[in-house]
């Protein structure tokens, strides 16, 4: 499973999207042919030892997936604060993580501006009640965050949002966060809009 992205162009297959919280992480998938995006997972999030992140490493393997969206949460004015931080450091992590395992799968970072306000209130709107959505919202928040990725991917015929740089190789001073199986990225691709 290896998957590069040259200029103009984006990675074709199955792609994760990973909604990024301080207690739970969802996750979601899409079809090899990038229609449809679907809840995949919930995972709880480990500060202390980053399991979370091997699990989605694993789930990157089994789903043969060929590029993994991370929402990045701006404000309205398009301003990146403490929780947009947060996200960058675990698609770090993340693409660490899948170097380290020897898959070279690119990362990308996404606006996912009021995914999770969507996502309630289409739990809402399916007739959920409210407190049943903490077990499905960031998965479902995830479907929309890799959802609005791959509709704007086949609408501009390009790849979207700000590629990752694996921290263990962009910053040999080592600086940034690492993770005891990670690394790994490809170059900026940042286009406009509500992508990055």
């Amino acid at each position: 499973m290896s998957s590069t992205t040259d200029a103009g162009v984006y990675p074709r297959g199955t792609k994760l999207g990973v909604d990024v919280g301080t207690v739970r992480v969802g996750v979601a998938v899409c079809d090899p042919d990038g229609i449809l995006a679907s809840p995949l997972k919930t995972l709880s999030r480990d500060f202390k030892k980053n399991s979370d992140v091997r699990v989605l490493v694993k789930h990157v393997i089994e789903q043969e997936a060929v590029q993994v969206f991370v929402g990045l949460p701006r404000t309205m004015k398009g301003e990146e604060r403490g929780s947009a931080q947060m996200a960058v450091e675990y698609a770090e992590l993340l693409a660490d993580a899948l170097v380290q395992a020897g898959v070279r799968v690119p990362v990308n970072l996404v606006d996912e501006r009021l995914t999770t306000v969507t996502a309630h209130r289409n739990l809402r709107e399916a007739g959920m009640s409210s407190k049943n959505h903490r077990k499905v919202v960031d998965q479902v928040a995830a479907a929309g965050i890799l959802q609005h990725a791959i509709d704007m991917q086949k609408a501009r015929g390009t790849d979207v949002g700000r590629r990752v740089q694996a921290p263990s190789q962009s910053d040999a001073s080592g600086g940034a966060p690492t993770l005891p199986a990670s690394s790994g990225s490809q170059p900026d691709s940042s286009t406009r809009g509500l992508q990055l």
